[in-house]
């Protein structure tokens, strides 16, 4: 197994309207995306085969990408099509073909993967609840200065909210929780026990009787999170990121919050995207950090029982580096006892 065989998103469906060109950059790779002919999605090497100018600066012609130096045509599958320095001794060549990467569209997304030949045949992942009724999804875009595991570990870490977050997302209370962490079949879920009301500014709304939350965090390979809370009748929210590899300290972050808020849901939307978005710019800020330092003196962390879902994490990132399947990874369950 290797990173090249998973789907990562390259951009929303409305973000590619037909004859525009996108830039994207996934595990390193430049891609120009754009919408074929038939109106499918097309990804294509990010390069010209003449003179090594870059495609996504072109435009399109009828369903063609033309490249912006010499006006070479590329069809939906990477076949050079015209060279109008060559006129009517143009003669389409196996050897003229970019190289061109599989697409699928799913949830608004589009998704392009790497792999030509992929070692497990995998599918995008299914955004919770997308576009089903009664529920409702904000979404919103971030890039941060770090790596996808990085990234990935702070979107379901407990312990930095009431530091980074105070106020907005917990505070510091000293209060005791539990978690049971378990790795299963290349995946992390985590069961958090004695939560309650410590949820910020809208706490009072989102757990009025102050009930126990019944709250559980997922990781599923390699680079997607995602965070369910369900408080009570019509309170019922889930946070799903996907973290996508541009390179080894840039990701971009895409972030659905999906919620079942009942007669709030449309009055809610204003008010999620603005918190949605305060958090993340927060995670922005301390995960740049974080960055500057590891780039500085490495990955050495030092762990407390509260990291236990971080050493699951890095084990499964670590076995696809290796070129190994995670899901063959023995299962592990922990209890673990913390503190907010």
């Amino acid at each position: 197994m290797q990173f090249a065989d998973f789907w990562y998103i390259v951009a929303l469906s409305e973000q590619l309207q037909p004859n525009k060109v996108l830039s994207r950059t996934v595990l390193g790779e430049w891609l120009a995306i754009f919408r074929g002919e038939d109106g499918q999605a097309v990804a294509l090497r990010d390069r010209c085969l003449h003179r090594n100018s870059r495609l996504s600066s072109g435009k399109i012609c009828n369903g063609a990408l033309q490249c912006p130096y010499h006006g070479w045509v590329y069809d939906g599958v990477g076949n050079v099509i015209a060279v109008p320095a060559e006129g009517d001794d143009f003669k389409p060549s196996p050897q003229r073909r970019a190289k061109c990467y599989a697409t699928k569209e799913q949830d608004g997304y589009v998704y392009v993967r790497l792999a030509d030949t992929p070692s497990v045949d995998l599918e995008p992942f299914s955004m919770p609840h997308y576009g089903q009724t009664g529920w409702e999804t904000v979404r919103v875009i971030n890039r941060f200065a770090n790596n996808v595991t990085n990234c990935a570990e702070n979107f379901i870490d407990i312990p930095h909210t009431a530091f980074v977050h105070p106020g907005v997302f917990r505070t510091s209370r000293q209060q005791k929780l539990e978690m049971t962490v378990e790795r299963c079949h290349g995946s992390v879920l985590v069961e958090y026990r004695n939560e309650n009301n410590n949820l910020g500014w809208y706490s009072r709304f989102l757990n009025l009787q102050g009930a126990e939350i019944k709250h559980s965090d997922r990781f599923y390979m390699p680079n997607i999170t995602s965070v369910e809370y369900n408080m009570a009748h019509n309170r019922h929210l889930f946070i799903t990121s996907q973290s996508i590899p541009e390179t080894d300290n840039s990701t971009l972050v895409y972030t659905d919050v999906t919620y079942n808020y009942g007669i709030w849901n449309k009055l809610a939307r204003p008010f999620i995207r603005w918190t949605a978005q305060h958090i993340i710019r927060q995670d922005v800020e301390i995960l740049g950090i974080q960055g500057e330092a590891i780039a500085k003196y490495g990955t050495q962390f030092y762990n407390t029982p509260a990291d236990t879902i971080h050493i699951f994490v890095e084990s499964i990132m670590a076995a696809i580096s290796r070129g190994e399947d995670p899901r063959f990874l023995p299962n592990q369950s922990v209890k673990v006892t913390f503190w907010v």
